[in-house]
């Protein structure tokens, strides 16, 4: 299992340094590798993760470290999949780091999971985790293509046709595949969140306790509902639409750390270490 989480980590590694090659020299054998070495990488850790749930009998995201190595997974996993739908070859260089620099980060962590009682081995669990996870890669993936925009859109207006211009895609495809991520992980996290609810009340006889996770989250999920009604009302595409993009994941971020270590609740005793 040690060896198995290295080779994991390593290989996500190399697949961010043959993308960033990619990304400076633009060859298509290099993206292709870095893909087949990220798609390897994956592929692994699922291995790994599935290993963690059959010895454990519980999902394993009972602590920071494995939670974190979930996301990494989540972000890679999203990431193979829209990189076949809509060939945007360049988020690679965003998102096999961002896999990367999480599962190191998981694996230096201490990671000493709690006894798997039956709170954690509730399939109502399982199943709010890894919906909840997947919906958040999703909207990683949006900030970085939110991120590209910017910077393409900044390039396009100075008339700067260089290093970025050269490299990145048009805003259209930006866009479009920005608000397919968006729309993605916003039907996920809301199944999510309704999946979430009906567990809450199997364990502790209501859907809502007012725990500042619970509550965040829901802050969270109206930025996206906020976003969806201007693009669908008023048409807000582009600058603003990849701004809220960005705005919603670090809403998405203070859920995940910001709660667990700075306010209480009863859904931070699963994720600190």
């Amino acid at each position: 299992m040690y060896w198995l989480n290295v080779f994991t980590i390593l290989l996500y590694f190399l697949s961010s340094v043959l993308y960033a090659v990619y990304f400076f020299f633009q060859k298509k054998a290099v993206q292709r590798a870095g893909y087949a070495v990220l798609l390897t990488g994956f592929l692994l850790h699922s291995v790994l993760i599935g290993a963690a749930l059959v010895t454990a009998q519980a999902f394993p995201a009972r602590n920071l470290s494995e939670t974190l190595s979930i996301s990494a997974w989540a972000v890679a996993g999203v990431f193979l999949l829209l990189r076949y739908k809509f060939d945007l070859r360049v988020l690679g260089i965003y998102a096999a780091p961002l896999a990367a620099v999480t599962m190191l980060v998981s694996a230096l962590l201490p990671n000493q999971p709690r006894e798997a009682v039956t709170l954690f081995k509730s399939l109502w669990l399982t199943i709010h985790v890894i919906i909840i996870f997947l919906g958040e890669a999703a909207f990683a993936l949006a900030c970085g293509i939110g991120i590209f925009y910017l910077i393409q859109e900044h390039a396009i207006k100075s008339k700067r046709h260089g290093f970025f211009y050269k490299r990145l895609p048009s805003l259209d495809l930006l866009d479009s595949t920005g608000y397919a991520c968006i729309v993605v992980g916003f039907i996920l996290l809301t199944m999510g969140l309704i999946v979430g609810f009906v567990y809450a009340e199997s364990v502790w006889g209501r859907f809502w306790s007012w725990d500042t996770k619970e509550v965040w989250s829901v802050i969270s999920w109206l930025v996206y509902v906020a976003l969806l009604h201007q693009r669908m009302t008023v048409g807000w595409r582009g600058r603003r639409a990849a701004i809220m993009a960005i705005i919603g994941f670090g809403a998405l971020l203070f859920t995940f750390f910001g709660v667990n270590f700075l306010l209480k609740g009863h859904h931070g005793d699963f994720t600190k270490f």
